[in-house]
Formats: structure tokens, C-alpha cells, sequence
């Protein structure tokens, strides 16, 4: 990675870093107290490094902050809207190896996914499972089942046509992919509201609890009552999923 490749700036009160890992546009924010031991790191997804729509945002401030303050690394990379396809989960794997390599990073990162970002962790991870210390996520979209396929993001997020995508999505889908992440015994943390209709409980983040624990794996699940999709405090100060990064940080 050539040095004219990072480029620097202050958010969330720190400094940062801003750089290319292949073609793909990543950045770290580094902690605002000395990190201990192997540099841990929470990686969050969906990340958008534009003006129009950025990502992660103030909205996240209340955990970047406490995770900064504790000595972990916050960092993302923008693979658009690949919504867990093969070509974004190779982002994801350059961006890990600048990560891991060239900053240092531990070899084993915190997965945050959020909303869609859902489907880029868990396809990742299902991968490089020797790469993930967690994932602890926000109304985490984990199952393809049920979503309109023929929704133009998605099947142009895989580079294919509608009715190629259909006949291929179950390899794509992250619930159908839990093995080699339970075989590793990932710890997963989840909160989600009962009243999500975009991102329904049941057929996501319930069901991947129900099985990930059939496949011996631990999974934590915290339902909130009479929430849905939505930007509000519960899902972005809980003290729960906070608590569940510092502790796996450790």
C-alpha cells in the first residue's frame, strides 16, 4: 500500500485514516486511549465514504466514542451495495489483510453489522471464520428468503440478472452458511425489534439464533417491544451490545 494511498482527518473526536485496500475505499479510527495487547478492532457494515449518504455516522457516535475511549480500533470499508455478494466479500478480504497487515490490527476482528450489513458480515464469515473474534449487530438482515429478489439492488449487487440470482441465492444466503462460524464458536449478540417490518425478527436474527445454537454455537438475543427499523436510541445506546464489544475486545 503506497503511503500517497492514506490520507488523514479527525471524526468522532480522533484521528482518521482513510486509505485504499485494492480498489476499495476502507478507513480506521484510532482509539483516544492506548490500545492494549493485540490492537482490537470492531468493523462495521454497511459503510458509505460519500457525502450523500455516510456511513457509519453521528448516529453511532455514542458507541464509537466508548469503544475509542476503551482502546479499540473502529474501521469499515465501502463495497457499495453488494448486499454479501462475492465481489463485496473480496473487499472485505483486502480490506482485512491492509488491516491486519499494514496497521497492525488484530488478527481477529469484531463484526458490527447493521441493517444489510448483515449479509455482507455473515457471508464473510462464513469464510473466514479464522478471521472473526464476534459479530454483534442491529437489526441484522441475515436471510435472502422473503426479500423481493427481484428488487434491482440486490441481483445487480451480485452482478447477475434476475433470474440467475434466483437460482443461485440460496449459496448467497447467510443463514444456510452458519457451520464453519458455530464450528469456531463466534459468540453472536443481536438486538432487534418485534415490530420490524422491513427486517422482519422471526426469519432473521430469530431464526439464525434458533439454529446457531442447534449447531452448538452461543447466541445472545435481545428483543425490543414495539420497535421496528428504526434510527431511535434503544438500538444505538444499549449498554448490552456495548458491554458485549468491551468483553469480547478483551
Amino acid at each position: 500500500m503506497a503511503t500517497e494511498d492514506v490520507k488523514g482527518s479527525r471524526q468522532f473526536g480522533t484521528e482518521r485514516i482513510d486509505f485504499t485496500a485494492d480498489r476499495w475505499n476502507g478507513f480506521i479510527l484510532r482509539p483516544t486511549t492506548a490500545p492494549v495487547g493485540p490492537r482490537p478492532w470492531v468493523w462495521y457494515a454497511p459503510t458509505f465514504i460519500n457525502d450523500t449518504y455516510p456511513l457509519p455516522k453521528q448516529l453511532h457516535a455514542w458507541y464509537v466514542e466508548r469503544l475509542l475511549a476503551a482502546g479499540i480500533h473502529v474501521a469499515g470499508v465501502d463495497v457499495g451495495e453488494s448486499w454479501g455478494s462475492p465481489a463485496g466479500r473480496e473487499g472485505f478480504a483486502a480490506f482485512h489483510r491492509v488491516c491486519t497487515g499494514s496497521f497492525g490490527l488484530a488478527e481477529k476482528a469484531i463484526l458490527w453489522p447493521q441493517s444489510r450489513g448483515g449479509l455482507q458480515c455473515y457471508n464473510w464469515a462464513a469464510e473466514h471464520p479464522e478471521c472473526v473474534k464476534a459479530i454483534g449487530g442491529i437489526y441484522t438482515l441475515v436471510n435472502l428468503d422473503g426479500l423481493r429478489l427481484a428488487d434491482a439492488r440486490i441481483h445487480t449487487g451480485y452482478g447477475m440478472d434476475e433470474e440467475r440470482f434466483r437460482a443461485q441465492a440460496a449459496r448467497h444466503n447467510p443463514i444456510e452458511r452458519l457451520g464453519p462460524i458455530a464450528a469456531e464458536r463466534i459468540p453472536l449478540f443481536n438486538i432487534h425489534g418485534d415490530r420490524d417490518a422491513i427486517v422482519p425478527l422471526e426469519e432473521n436474527v430469530g431464526e439464525l439464533t434458533r439454529r446457531y445454537r442447534a449447531l452448538g454455537g452461543p447466541a445472545e438475543l435481545v428483543v425490543l417491544p414495539g420497535l421496528g427499523h428504526e434510527e431511535v436510541p434503544p438500538f444505538f445506546t444499549s449498554e448490552q451490545l456495548l458491554a458485549f464489544f468491551l468483553t469480547q475486545a478483551q
